[in-house]
Formats: structure tokens, sequence, C-alpha cells
């Protein structure tokens, strides 16, 4: 990296470039959070005091994970700050006049601003995908607890695919026991059913070294041959069935404390059992990508419009990039929920903003001066 700025892909100029777009971004980061806390603080004052909120919950459980989370979230919107405002700042000084005086085209200028770009996806994709959900857990916890207090704790006529021609069915499942009720599983061949097995109440006593071992209670289990039925009972009967509470019982949010080979393998896992509710999932792992994208999208359209001076200063550059940039975010919300409420395929229901403002952005490169 030490040789990469040294030789001549990077000179001067372009590490001028970059550390002064990278610092825009983290002072943007630092500047809009800290508002971003105090607004949240105040508002949620009176929550923290009626469910007795210790203090070391409230800083190091939920704002020391909220931070990361709208960070992360925002991304999109500091990289368009960051690039307006410093972009702006170098065309209103005739800085980038002196730029092309010097036979630095357009083109060349805008290598430095993409390796920061670089650098940004890196990062926000990286947090987004394996550090900020295991931070999630815990913050999505405290909500819970102290501040929206509501949580998911059962769920209703779950019906799955456990194992190949394995159906398993439960009419009801409680998370505060672990306890699923009217339990039934039904092995098929074919079209011909091979054992139905049922349980008065079903109980989750797995442990990491086993994370699928249940206790069936008042069980019965009905094996078919072709020439008769084999009937055994029982009140109690430890047995091994291939799900785990989580499968059962989805709760909001909940794709949001998965890492992105967790999602992944949820995904895989829950769609070869029929489970059809898993849009959510489907549309934050793609999620994570396309946001990562979006910050060379987003630094191509702001070095385009900022990079010309403009009679009104930086203020309407700013603005015009400020519009585009919660644009974009509230493009992308729209997406997301067409996706998850309509026939829309979550990959391109989260795409669909890149694509859209990344022709907006070739359009005002084209534009822009050379």
């Amino acid at each position: 990296m030490k040789k990469l700025f040294k030789g001549k892909l990077f000179n001067r100029l372009d590490r001028y470039i970059i550390a002064k777009f990278l610092g825009h971004y983290f002072f943007a980061i630092a500047l809009i959070i800290s508002i971003a806390v105090v607004f949240d603080y105040n508002e949620h004052i009176d929550k923290f005091v009626a469910n007795e909120a210790p203090w070391k919950a409230i800083i190091f459980d939920y704002y020391l994970n909220f931070i990361p989370y709208f960070s992360n979230l925002f991304s999109p919107l500091f990289v368009f700050i960051a690039v307006i405002f410093f972009t702006s700042k170098l065309a209103e000084n005739s800085e980038i006049i002196a730029m092309y005086s010097t036979g630095t085209s357009l083109h060349r200028l805008m290598r430095p601003y993409m390796f920061s770009a670089l650098l940004i996806a890196i990062l926000t994709y990286g947090l987004g995908a394996y550090v900020i959900p295991k931070g999630n857990i815990t913050r999505l916890e405290f909500e819970n607890t102290y501040k929206k207090k509501k949580k998911v704790e059962n769920a209703r006529n779950i019906q799955m695919e456990v194992e190949p021609n394995v159906i398993a069915y439960i009419e009801r499942f409680e998370s505060s026991n672990n306890t699923g009720y009217r339990f039934s599983l039904d092995s098929f061949e074919g079209n011909s059913m091979k054992s139905h097995f049922t349980a008065r109440t079903l109980v989750y006593i797995g442990d990491e070294e086993n994370p699928h071992r249940w206790k069936a209670r008042n069980w019965q289990n009905r094996i078919i041959t072709d020439s008769c039925e084999i009937i055994t009972s029982g009140l109690q009967l430890d047995t091994i069935i291939s799900v785990e509470p989580y499968d059962l019982l989805i709760t909001k949010n909940q794709q949001e404390t998965l890492t992105s080979p967790e999602l992944k393998h949820y995904i895989d896992k829950q769609r070869r059992r029929g489970i059809a509710n898993i849009k959510e999932f489907e549309i934050e792992y793609h999620k994570r990508i396309a946001t990562s994208f979006a910050a060379f999208i987003l630094t191509l359209i702001g070095v385009s419009l900022s990079s010309k001076k403009v009679k009104g200063g930086m203020g309407i550059n700013l603005g015009i990039g400020i519009a585009l940039s919660f644009g974009y975010i509230v493009f992308q919300t729209i997406s997301s929920t067409f996706a998850v409420n309509g026939s829309t395929p979550p990959i391109v229901a989260v795409w669909i903003p890149n694509i859209t403002f990344l022709i907006i952005g070739i359009y005002l490169y084209w534009k822009a001066p050379k």
C-alpha cells in the first residue's frame, strides 16, 4: 500500500484529495450521528426512566451499537455530503481550474475519488456483513426490553419441510419456554405417506453440541407399510428433528442480526423448506452489497455536480447533493417495500435505485466540464 501511494498511480495531488475526501466523510459521520444520538435520547428518555434502564445498558448495549448501525445505514448520505462539500470548495477556490490548466482531465481527477469510494465500500460492506449484525443482537434486545416493550413470543400454524420428503407442522410455538403444541411429522415416499408422528407438546432441549434435540410428550408414531400399520406411543421421548426455535419464530428485524454468510445459509435452508416469508432476509442480503456499491455511483454524481464553479457557491451544490442522496435512500426504501409486499424479486428491487442513479451519474459526468 505504501508503494502504491508513492508510485506513479498516486501523486501528491491524489493523496491530498484522498485525505480530504475521507476526512470530510468521517467528519460528516461524527457530526450527524452526534446530533442523531442527542435527538434519540431526548425522544426516548421517558421510556428509559419508566422502564428503569440502567446507564450501563443505555451506553454500551444501545448507543455503542446504535452509532455504527446508523452510520452504515446512511453511509450514502455521508459520501455525498463529503464529495459535494470538499469538491465545491476546490471549485470555488479555482483549484479545479488550476488542475485542468496543468493538463489534468476530469477522468484523471476521478482516480483518487474512486479509490476513496473503494475504501468506503469495503469498510461499509465489512461492517454491514460481519460486524454490525453481532451488535444488532444486543441493540434489539435492549429495544425490546426497555424501549419498545414489544417482542414476538409465539407463532401459529407453522408448516415446513425439515428434510427432503419430511413435513413438520406445529399448531402453536411459544418462545418463552421453547415449546410447540400439537406437533406432527409426516414422512413421504413419492405420494405415499410412510410414517406419521404426533406429539401433544414438543420441548426444545438442544445445545451447541446437538442443536436439533427435542423432547416429545404424549407422543404416537404410526409406521405405514403395504400390508399393515405399526403404532407405538409413550409419555416422553427424546428425538432429533432438523429444526431449531429460530427457524419457527421470525421476529421483527431478525435479518439484521445475521451476518451475510448466516443470511445466505438461512435463506437457502428456509427456501428448501418451503417457507414463504423470507423476502426481508433476501432484501437485507442484497442490500448490503448494493449499498456498498452505491459509494461509487454517488461519488460520480457528486464530483460531476460540484466540479464546476457556480454563481451561488457551494450552497446550491450542497442542497442538490443532499436532495439527491435523500432521494436515493427514499427510492431504496420504496423499492424494498414493493419487493416485500409485491411480486418484485428482491435483487431487482434492491438494485433498481443503483441502476437509476448510475444513469443519472453518467449523464452528469458527460455534461460536466472536462
